[in-house]
């Protein structure tokens, strides 16, 4: 059995998730479909930096414009290490698309 604490509102309900996926402790569908989701393919929202060549900034940071698969977090920083900004950016600019093809792209969240 898994017991998952609900993070899609305020409530935090404990919900419980047996080995036949029965889901349980949920108040609302939206908990149900977190565990459900959280049990079968867990995802993260990213937020990283990435090097810049300012001076005054020698890091960027930036965010998955939608949460990846957390199996494949690893494998996304590897690439996203690999980076260097060497123009100047804007907040919502996109910095990588589609990082690892997962269909995500990680955009500054902060000017350069």
């Amino acid at each position: 059995m898994r017991e998952l604490t609900c993070i899609i509102c305020p409530v935090g309900c404990h919900i419980k998730v047996d080995d036949h996926m029965q889901i349980s402790g949920n108040q609302c569908p939206r908990g149900f479909n977190y565990a459900l989701a959280e049990i079968t393919n867990p995802k993260r929202t990213l937020t990283t930096t990435v090097k810049t060549v300012f001076p005054h900034l020698p890091r960027l940071s930036i965010k998955s414009s939608e949460a990846v698969p957390k199996d494949l977090i690893f494998e996304i920083m590897k690439e996203i290490n690999d980076v260097l900004i060497t123009k100047h950016v804007k907040i919502g600019d996109i910095i990588i698309a589609d990082i690892h093809h997962t269909g995500v792209d990680m955009v500054a969240t902060k000017s350069t």
